[in-house]
């Protein structure tokens, strides 16, 4: 059975993360009163034990925007007592004038292969987080997303569907940065227009040859576990995309609040079951492994 690389979750102290401090604050994954605590690496390869997972790769999980070399240097000390996480993807501002003294900061620890900021907006508030819904198209962000292939690091790209036109038109101007495409490109309208505008908009994203997906996060907006809406959103990225492009994430703890990793992994698994099995190897373990240089 192919060995799992988990490219995408996420440990933290909650006293870092101050949307787990105080009142519970709206989120796009609904309530979360059962993540409101410390998720350490312990319990973390508690969760992927007997699931096949050999490697993964911690994102950053919004710390204080001031605090993301404090949060990089901690997870990399995580990794230097544990072994892991075996990557780390962190955080720093693109909308600044020049990234650059950031990611001089985020240098130092041995495990960055990538950067996030999340530039997903949207017309509901309660799905928001950018500022604005033209970040992608900003030149200051075009120029400072580029400068990410002097590190050999790579971009998580998040955006929602209205987004994905102007996403791939950043994808163009920084040709030498690797993009990895947050949970599919984030489908939250489920309708049949809905779905239709995400897949004009997936279709958008394929066509640049710098951007990948990460298969991750279906539960976000219908805070289940469901086989049949994963084996859907995978059939059609991959159709898309090509497995080769394609990596699968868990997004732990956050998933973790309407499944167990064991039945998440086994809803991709199964998703998955129709592919080939040079398919497979490339959603679970080959694609994560070139991009994140594991």
């Amino acid at each position: 059975m192919t060995a799992i690389i988990d490219a995408h979750h996420h440990i933290w102290r909650q006293a870092d993360l101050p949307w787990l401090q105080g009142p519970m604050q709206p989120r796009i994954f609904g309530p979360y009163d059962a993540i409101k605590r410390d998720y350490p690496i312990e319990e973390y390869l508690a969760d992927v034990a007997d699931t096949g997972v050999a490697q993964s790769v911690y994102v950053q999980a919004n710390w204080a925007p001031d605090q993301y070399a404090e949060e990089a240097a901690w997870v990399q000390s995580v990794a230097d007592r544990t072994g892991w996480p075996q990557a780390i993807v962190g955080y720093a501002d693109f909308t600044v004038d020049d990234v650059r003294p950031q990611l001089e900061r985020l240098k130092p620890c041995q495990a960055m292969r990538g950067v996030r900021q999340q530039f997903h907006w949207h017309e509901n508030p309660l799905y928001r987080f950018a500022q604005r819904a033209d970040l992608p198209l900003d030149p200051a962000v075009q120029r400072n997303v580029a400068r990410l292939a002097d590190y050999d690091w790579s971009f998580d790209l998040q955006v929602f569907t209205s987004q994905m036109a102007d996403a791939a038109e950043l994808a163009r101007a920084c040709p030498d940065v690797t993009f990895i495409l947050q949970h599919s490109g984030m489908l939250e309208d489920l309708s049949e227009g809905g779905r239709a505008a995400w897949l004009e908009g997936m279709r958008h994203l394929a066509g640049e040859p710098n951007i990948v997906s990460k298969l991750s996060g279906f539960g976000t907006f219908i805070h289940s576990n469901d086989a049949t809406h994963i084996a859907g959103m995978l059939d059609d990225t991959v159709n898309l995309f090509g497995s080769q492009r394609c990596l699968f994430g868990s997004n732990f703890p956050i998933e973790k609040l309407w499944t167990s990793y064991a039945d998440l992994v086994g809803a991709f698994r199964s998703a998955a079951a129709s592919l080939p099995d040079a398919g497979q190897q490339d959603i679970f373990h080959n694609t994560a492994a070139r991009i994140y240089r594991l």
